[in-house]
């Protein structure tokens, strides 16, 4: 599905007149000048939603664009397409991408400082690539849904305490889940706008089967302890706590 949607957009592509070689991209309009993969993205991905497809075939395109690029303005430019995009089709292609067995960082980083960071969507979009699938996940993890699963959590930081919560507690019933819970409660402390509430963080914390090792377990246990919220709004709370730990 992935291969065919990469040649999709390797044709489309094509059809703009933009084309693959060694070392990188060229157009017809200019071909002497190697373009990189990111300059494409920003020149051509906008263009997938002037095409004349329904909206679910335009977000596939897209889609197919950012397995073919690897860049994430790729992301943003299906933020930025005008009118409602079929749920179905936009959920379903993050969730085929947080699966894959390869590096998704254009993929995380959308989630993380696009759809999580937006109060307005946050929830939505939590729901969409984790929370409601968490249940199954525990039930019965595949690869591919521990894939999912461990990247979402990671990237939790800004998605509001009252939306993570369940599903955290949710996923605490599966032990392999628990680095990844550990990584999103530690950003859910560390981001700029990353939520938690210190008691109930803590009392999930200590619910975690990690190894004794586990670096700055300490010092996210005593911050939250001392009823630290964030990073940001406890300034020095954190390097206290580093020097005590230490």
């Amino acid at each position: 599905m992935e291969m065919q949607a990469v040649e999709t957009a390797r044709r489309w592509l094509a059809e703009q007149g933009v084309r693959q070689v060694l070392g990188g991209w060229v157009s017809d309009e200019k071909p002497d000048v190697l373009l990189t993969a990111n300059q494409v993205a920003h020149s051509w991905a906008g263009g997938v939603f002037a095409e004349d497809l329904d909206a679910a075939d335009q977000v596939r395109l897209a889609f197919g664009l950012l397995d073919l690029l690897d860049e994430y303005w790729v992301t943003c430019e299906i933020r930025f397409a005008e009118g409602p995009l079929p749920a179905d089709a936009l959920w379903d292609g993050y969730r085929q991408r947080l699966e894959a067995d390869r590096d998704v960082e254009a993929v995380t980083y959308s989630l993380w400082v696009d759809w999580f960071e937006d109060h307005t969507t946050s929830a939505t979009a939590f729901a969409e690539v984790l929370g409601n699938d968490i249940d199954r996940v525990v039930a019965a993890p595949s690869e591919a849904l521990l894939r999912r699963a461990c990247r979402v959590l990671e990237c939790s930081g800004p998605v509001p305490w009252s939306v993570k919560e369940p599903i955290y507690r949710t996923a605490v019933r599966l032990p392999t889940l628990h680095p990844a819970l550990f990584r999103g409660l530690r950003a859910s402390f560390h981001d700029v706008y990353g939520d938690l509430e210190p008691a109930a963080a803590l009392a999930l914390l200590d619910t975690l089967e990690l190894p004794m090792d586990t670096q700055h377990r300490a010092e996210l246990r005593q911050v939250l302890a001392a009823g630290h919220k964030n990073h940001y709004r406890s300034p020095g709370a954190w390097d206290d706590a580093v020097r005590s730990c230490s």
